[in-house]
């Protein structure tokens, strides 16, 4: 079962679920008692597709505006 933590718990105390959801914890988050979202760690989460690793193009990454004035 999935624990419930409010929004403002969250903003309050990010190091401490972030923490929390890399031991493998999943929360969802409530607005006004109303579920708004999950937060899984990142292994459960079978989607995950790395696309383009830009360290690999140049060291540090590459400059967002260089980017998009390429494309």
């Amino acid at each position: 079962m999935e624990n419930l933590i409010a929004l403002k718990d969250l903003r309050l105390n990010m190091e401490k679920y972030a923490t929390l959801v890399k031991s493998g914890k999943s929360f969802i988050v409530l607005k006004q008692s109303k579920p708004l979202f999950r937060i899984i760690p990142i292994d459960e989460d079978n989607n995950w597709e790395e696309v383009v690793n830009f360290t690999k193009i140049k060291k540090g990454g590459v400059d967002i505006d260089a980017l998009l004035a390429a494309l």
